[in-house]
């Protein structure tokens, strides 16, 4: 028996040095304003799907990403750390999508890939922090789904044992395949690029990267990566993008924190007393 899981992977621009100019006019992120990356608790996600090709035999491991063409990128590092395939979901009309827009299209691309067992994503995006769209997916496709996932006990060819990082503890789950599961950040760091993997993966290259590089090459060592549109999905146009998101960004403040003083105190009761009452003044506490 074979073990098709796929992980849902996603690029985010890096929120930690958000400007004046990262939001557009109609509310949705300037991605061109800021750099891209890795979205860090999908690596987490990753690291999660490559453990359980360690220790389960047959196992088949996809990355698949939405996003526009540069996105590609990460799915090329999910090829170096150990994914066997990528897909990348790409199509002006996925523009501006929500986490319902983004949900929708990428259920359809499990139902697409078909026969999936696992699907494994990050508890949520750095981007958006609302940790909506793994559990929306689970919903389309009618799936069980463990959430804050930080290990992986046992896995059979039916079902999986999860440990979960809650608020106050921690928490085993078992739930038959097949299922969805986010992963919280604590949960192992995902591995290292393989040297091997990194020579061989770093010219795969997407249909539309193939009109600015060497095609030859990538269609002679398989190194194509798939790339799918809404057509190739037979998405409903109207559920995609801006038209189907009902969620509306309004504003966006940047709130920079500065050091303005430090005071240095003693380990004296009567120093620590007078802290706390200055900060209980303050109603910092």
């Amino acid at each position: 028996m074979k073990l098709k899981i796929v992980v849902l992977i996603k690029q985010v621009p890096d929120t930690r040095n958000v400007g004046k100019d990262a939001m557009k006019s109609d509310g949705t992120v300037n991605r061109a304003a800021l750099p891209a990356i890795f979205n860090p608790e999908d690596l987490n996600a990753l690291e999660m799907a490559l453990y359980i090709k360690d220790i389960v035999s047959n196992v088949e491991v996809t990355a698949i990403t939405m996003g526009p063409v540069r996105a590609a990128e990460v799915l090329r590092e999910a090829l170096y750390r150990g994914a066997d395939k990528a897909v990348l979901i790409t199509d002006r009309k996925f523009a501006g999508a929500d986490t319902l827009a983004t949900s929708y299209t990428l259920s359809l691309a499990i139902k697409k890939i078909g026969n999936v067992d696992l699907v494994i994503g990050g508890r949520q995006a750095i981007d958006g922090d609302t940790a909506q769209v793994g559990p929306q997916i689970a919903e389309k496709l009618n799936i069980p789904q463990v959430t804050y996932a930080e290990e992986v006990v046992k896995v059979t060819d039916k079902k999986i044992q999860i440990k979960r990082r809650l608020e106050r503890g921690v928490e085993f789950v078992e739930v038959p395949f097949p299922c969805l599961v986010t992963v919280h950040g604590s949960a192992p760091p995902c591995r290292f690029k393989n040297a091997k993997r990194l020579m061989k993966y770093k010219k795969a290259r997407t249909n539309s990267e193939l009109q600015e590089s060497d095609n030859k090459i990538v269609i002679e060592n398989n190194l194509l990566i798939e790339e799918w549109s809404a057509a190739d999905l037979e998405a409903n146009v109207d559920m995609l993008g801006l038209s189907g998101s009902p969620t509306k960004v309004k504003k966006i403040d940047n709130v920079v924190l500065l050091q303005k003083e430090s005071k240095i105190i003693t380990s004296s009761e009567q120093e620590i007393q007078s802290l706390m009452q200055e900060l209980s003044d303050e109603h910092i506490l």
